[in-house]
């Protein structure tokens, strides 16, 4: 398990990052129970060592006027290494893609997509999803409300089972 490198000042950071990623050094510091300048060091080698990949505010898709989100499960003709790095590639490309996953199954890949409106989402439906190289299949499922949508790990989980294992 790739967290038992963490001790459990680090694991109570990426917690409270987690949670909340504009506070201060110092709430932070005193919310785990350390002096401001270690908390400091340990959240700089946290980001280093690739244990917090980045901070972003979480906005409101529908409140800047993106009202259409869609999951489409996309089945390609080949399943060549080369071929799936450049349909990844494809979709870093593609700003209405959100989210690009590939799995095991039945389906390479689910995107997650987002589009101010229907008729941009069918446009970019049409005209580059379908139509790119390799891709075999496209099936969509827009989304009616979303009921979670929760990043990161649940910690309590992992303290859990890093407690049963010691």
């Amino acid at each position: 398990m790739p967290s038992t490198r963490l001790d459990p000042i680090d694991r109570k950071i990426l917690a409270e990052l987690q949670a909340d990623g504009r506070m201060t050094n110092v709430e932070l510091a005193k919310r785990v129970g350390i002096s401001a300048p270690p908390c400091l060091r340990r959240v700089r080698t946290l980001e280093e060592q690739g244990f917090i990949k980045g901070y972003h505010a979480d906005v409101d898709s529908r409140e800047l006027g993106f009202e259409v989100q869609v999951f489409a499960s996309v089945g390609l003709q080949k399943q060549a290494e080369s071929d799936l790095s450049a349909f990844e590639d494809l979709c870093h490309g593609w700003p209405l893609v959100r989210e690009c996953h590939m799995l095991n199954g039945e389906v390479d890949f689910i995107l997650k997509c987002v589009a101010p409106d229907l008729s941009t989402f069918q446009r970019f439906l049409t005209e580059e999803l379908t139509a790119a190289e390799n891709v075999a299949s496209v099936k969509t499922s827009l989304v009616i409300r979303g009921a979670k949508d929760e990043p990161g790990v649940p910690f309590e989980i992992l303290e859990e089972r890093l407690g049963q294992n010691a």
